[in-house]
């Protein structure tokens, strides 16, 4: 197997630190908000990553952290006139809704960085020890970044370049820095914000610093992958090098990095203030949850993605091509005969098998899922096309179970259960069916009926409305 590293700038071999376990950690959501689809991007390609290291037998210890401390959220604290962690464990339970419908799977560890600022605090303090930080009058710590002679090395950025100027970099007072360059690992309170008791001033953590101690604390000073979007290669996983290798002396931070690049709208880029700003909820009222999973994996994750309604069409008409082709050998697998696997029936098995090596073989190389979701087409193409007339149920059921196999390693539900609707998902149907009358589409009006009859669902037409009621078991 092979992956992509930012490091190197090429595919490596891959080879984890300790033999079978992968060590993955991937920085997680600020939690102020409801997650964009921006966001929704490194959630769904590294759960991918992890369900595929999973899938070839590795046992993977995957950490995502929830940012729960940030001026954002003290922000959004202030103007709601509520305390801080009110608004991080709001939008913390929201993500996890999200999360939960794109069949995200937990992570291993899910921490959160004000349950680890102790850690911090014990990492500042070694790094000023070793000469790495400096305090400042008022209280600050700031890392000495040219003192780490590697700095630069993921980014690929010459540390003599760097201009003071540059935005990411400074924080108020710069003046009190021995060098433009230098960024900071714990800044003093100010009125009405959260903070925690430190040796330097009543504070708080910088934001790099968080990652550096969560992963060192659940991985160890070594991981095997570090993942995220490209955007956070500079200054953050930067930062998170210079104070993790200097604090563990210089020991490897992470093996293999990996990031996914930019998602687009209509090919600009995502902002509040373009009005093309979109939550993973804004998308889910229009489009199934799988759909936009389905979309985010039909491109390599090196590759920019640009959503548009044209390109989710796309991707909602290829999750349904999937879909039905599950539906159409589960239906057969019902009616077929309980007889055992037919000596041509074993031959289009083995002719079968071909497609789970193919989807091993783009997987391999470098977690292509683009090229994955191709041999899963290939697959539903032969399986549409050889579900002959009195095929046994066997050999329905070891195709029905590849299909499984290679969806599953993406997280894309295509079989789906025949679930009891809610009391509010029959009105909601009971809804459209209506507004399809009045529209006069009989056909869709009439098929809504068929739906809910089929779920044992009567429904009456009065003078007063609708009517509806579950039918008895018989």
């Amino acid at each position: 197997m092979k992956v992509y590293n930012t490091m190197s700038k090429q595919k490596e071999e891959f080879e984890t630190i300790e033999p079978g376990v992968v060590r993955m950690y991937v920085c997680g959501p600020t939690v102020y908000n409801l997650i964009h689809i921006g966001n929704a991007r490194p959630m769904i390609f590294f759960d991918t990553v992890r369900r595929y290291f999973e899938y070839r037998g590795y046992k993977v210890n995957y950490v995502s952290n929830f940012t729960d401390v940030d001026d954002k959220i003290i922000k959004a604290a202030n103007e709601e006139g509520v305390d801080p962690s009110v608004i991080s464990e709001r939008y913390i339970a929201e993500c996890k809704k999200d999360m939960a419908s794109l069949n995200i799977l937990p992570a291993t560890v899910h921490p959160k960085a004000t349950e680890e600022i102790d850690g911090m605090i014990d990492m500042i303090s070694t790094l000023i020890d070793k000469g790495f930080a400096y305090r400042a009058e008022d209280g600050t710590v700031y890392y000495r970044t040219r003192k780490f002679r590697d700095y630069g090395k993921l980014s690929h950025k010459d540390i003599d370049d760097l201009r003071s100027g540059e935005r990411a970099l400074l924080v108020t007072g710069e003046d009190q820095k021995e060098d433009p360059l230098d960024f900071v690992l714990w800044k003093p309170k100010k009125e009405g914000e959260p903070y925690w008791e430190s040796p330097w001033c009543q504070g708080r953590p910088g934001w790099h610093i968080e990652c550096s101690v969560m992963s060192r604390k659940y991985l160890g000073d070594s991981m095997d992958i570090h993942g995220g979007g490209e955007d956070l290669v500079f200054p953050h996983h930067e930062n998170e090098i210079a104070q993790s290798e200097a604090a563990t002396g210089n020991e490897p931070f992470a093996k293999y990095w990996m990031h996914n690049a930019f998602l687009n709208i209509d090919s600009h880029k995502m902002s509040k203030s373009a009005g093309n700003f979109f939550t993973v909820r804004d998308i889910l009222k229009k489009y199934d949850p799988q759909v936009l999973r389905f979309f985010m994996l039909s491109a390599h994750y090196r590759n920019p993605l640009n959503f548009s309604a044209e390109l989710m069409q796309n991707a909602e008409n290829g999750y349904t091509r999937i879909v039905n082709c599950a539906e159409d050998i589960s239906f057969r697998m019902e009616k077929a005969d309980k007889t055992g696997v037919t000596p041509d029936e074993e031959k289009l098995l083995e002719e079968a098998g071909r497609f789970r090596e193919s989807f091993i073989e783009v997987m391999d190389d470098d977690l292509n899922t683009a090229d994955a979701i191709a041999a899963v087409f290939d697959l539903v193409r032969f399986i549409n096309s050889n579900m002959h007339e009195g095929a046994s149920a066997e050999y329905l059921g070891k195709l029905k179970d590849l299909l499984k196999e290679l969806t599953d390693v993406l997280g894309l539900i295509v079989f789906r259960e025949k679930e009891e609707l809610s009391d509010s998902g029959i009105e909601s149907l009971i809804e459209e069916r209506q507004q399809a009358r009045k529209d006069k589409n009989f056909a869709r009006a009439d098929e809504i009926r068929d739906t809910l009859k089929e779920m044992g669902i009567i429904l009456e037409d009065t003078k007063d409305g609708v009517k509806w009621k579950r039918a008895r078991a018989t």
